[in-house]
C-alpha cells in the first residue's frame, strides 16, 4: 500500500490538474453519480476539538478523509486543520494508499473556488478582494490567477501583522473590508469569524462571493443582506445541515456548482452572486486519485 507524506503529496499534486478534477467531480457529484452522505462531525475530549469523518464512493476508487479541527492549535504553530486521507480500489475493495490530506485539504478548497471562479465571475473580472490571511488565503489567490488575470488583489485581516505579512508574500494591498471590496469583481470569504465579517450593503451587483470560511449551523461571514443574491452551493443536502450563512439569512439555494458547470442550470447575468463552499468528501478522494496516479503512472 501505498503510504504518502505532506511532502510527497506536495511533489504530485499540481493545482492547473486539480481544478479541472474539481469540476469533473462537482459535475458527478450533482448528477447523482457519487455515494457519499453528509459528513459526520464529532466533538474530541479537547474543548474546541473536532473530528470530521467524510467518505464516499468515486468511479473507480472509495475511501474517507479523517479531519481534525482544532483551532487552538495555531498558538502551537500547528496547522487547525490536519486530515489522513485512505485510498480504496473500487473493484476489489483493496487499500491502495494512506495520505497526508492537510494540503489535499488546502488545494481542493481553492480549486473549487476557482473552478466556480471560472464558470461564474465576469470574464474581465479584474479586481480581487480576500478577507483572511491564513493558508486558504494564500491557497485562493494563488489557484484564482489561474482562471482570471487579476490587475489588483486587496486584503482584509483583523491582525495588520498577518495583513502585511500576507501582502508582502502575495503583492495584495492592504485595506479596510468595506473598502477592499468597493468594486472588487471577485470576494473571497476564508476568515474563522463565526459573526458576519461581509456586509451586503458593500457589494455590487454582479460581484461574485466565494464564501468559503463558516461551517456549521451558528456560524457565518456574510450578514443576510450578503445573501440576497443568487446563491449556489457545493453540496444542497449538506448546505441545509452546515451552513450558518444559508439557515440564519433564510436564503434560498438556486442551484449546485455541479449542475451550473454541466449547464443543467443556469445563474441570471449580471446578478450578486455567491457560491458557498463546505467541503466535499468527493473533492477529497479526487485530489487523492490525481496524486495516486501521478505517484504510480497508472489508473487505481
Amino acid at each position: 500500500m501505498l503510504i504518502l507524506d505532506e511532502p510527497q503529496v506536495r511533489e504530485h499534486l499540481r493545482l492547473e490538474a486539480l481544478i479541472p478534477a474539481m469540476e469533473r467531480a462537482l459535475i458527478e457529484f450533482s448528477a447523482g453519480r457519487v455515494v457519499q452522505p453528509v459528513r459526520t462531525i464529532i466533538p474530541t475530549s479537547t474543548p474546541g476539538g473536532l473530528f470530521g469523518i467524510m467518505p464516499a464512493v468515486y468511479d473507480d476508487v472509495f475511501g474517507a478523509k479523517l479531519v481534525t479541527v482544532f483551532p487552538r492549535s495555531a498558538q502551537s504553530q500547528l496547522p487547525s486543520h490536519l486530515a489522513s486521507i485512505q485510498l480504496f480500489r473500487g473493484s476489489t475493495g483493496e487499500p491502495i494508499a494512506t495520505m497526508d490530506g492537510r494540503l489535499i485539504t488546502e488545494l481542493r478548497t481553492a480549486a473549487v473556488s476557482a473552478a466556480a471562479t471560472k464558470a461564474l465571475a465576469r470574464p474581465d473580472a479584474r479586481v480581487l478582494a480576500v478577507f483572511g490571511t491564513g493558508v486558504q488565503a494564500h491557497a485562493h489567490v494563488e489557484a484564482l490567477r489561474l482562471v482570471r488575470r487579476f490587475d489588483e488583489v486587496r486584503v482584509w485581516g483583523r491582525s495588520p501583522e498577518r495583513v502585511h505579512k500576507f501582502a508582502d508574500e502575495t503583492g495584495a494591498r492592504p485595506m479596510g473590508p468595506k473598502e477592499a471590496v468597493d468594486g472588487a469583481d471577485v470576494v473571497v470569504t476564508v476568515t474563522n469569524s463565526a459573526e458576519p465579517v461581509l456586509r451586503g450593503a458593500w457589494l455590487s451587483e454582479g460581484t461574485l462571493v466565494n464564501a468559503v470560511g463558516a461551517v456549521g449551523k451558528t456560524r457565518r461571514e456574510l450578514d443576510s443582506d450578503a445573501m440576497r443574491g443568487v446563491v449556489l452551493v457545493d453540496s444542497k443536502a449538506a448546505a441545509e445541515q452546515e451552513s450558518g450563512d444559508i439557515l440564519l439569512a433564510g436564503a434560498t439555494i438556486h442551484a449546485e456548482l455541479g449542475d451550473v458547470l454541466a449547464h443543467r442550470a443556469t445563474v441570471p447575468p449580471g446578478r450578486l452572486t455567491v457560491f458557498k463552499s463546505l467541503g466535499l468528501a468527493v473533492e477529497d478522494l479526487a485530489a487523492a486519485r490525481l496524486v495516486y496516479e501521478a505517484a504510480t503512472g497508472h489508473a487505481p
